[in-house]
């Protein structure tokens, strides 16, 4: 039986070998070629996921997040120091966006009061962030 070869440098060679011994190279380079097809099935191209650009964030994307992340922890960290009602103050503001008329409507105060308790948790927050 013969067997071929080609090699790298493109040269064609011929060796021949005895039947048995031929009939399991032929079935080792088959199982070789099975083996490499199964290999690059399972495997996807990187940049074949992100030709939308979703797939993988930047550096300048997890820079920013990391930030956000830490100034977010430092807010949590500082918001801990105000009193119950100045978070539920800053809550009334900030997340329910309610105005200040309102609030102090419901408080039975004026707005200047409001106004007032504002800019002492403003201070108070600064001095805790800073």
């Amino acid at each position: 039986m013969k067997i071929t070869y080609e090699f790298v440098t493109g040269e064609i060679s011929e060796v021949e070998v005895d039947e048995r011994l031929g009939g399991m190279l032929l079935d080792l380079d088959r199982q070789q070629e099975n083996n490499d097809q199964k290999e690059t099935r399972r495997h996807v191209s990187l940049d074949g996921m992100d030709y939308e650009g979703e797939m993988f964030a930047s550096a300048e994307d997890t820079e920013r997040a990391v930030e956000h992340r830490e100034d977010m922890a430092r807010l949590y960290s500082a918001m801990e120091a105000l009193s119950p009602s100045q978070r539920e103050l800053v809550k009334k503001v900030y997340f329910e966006e309610r105005t200040f008329a309102s609030i102090a409507r419901e408080e039975g105060v004026g707005e200047s009061a409001i106004r007032d308790r504002m800019k002492r948790i403003h201070k108070k927050l600064e001095k805790n962030l800073n």
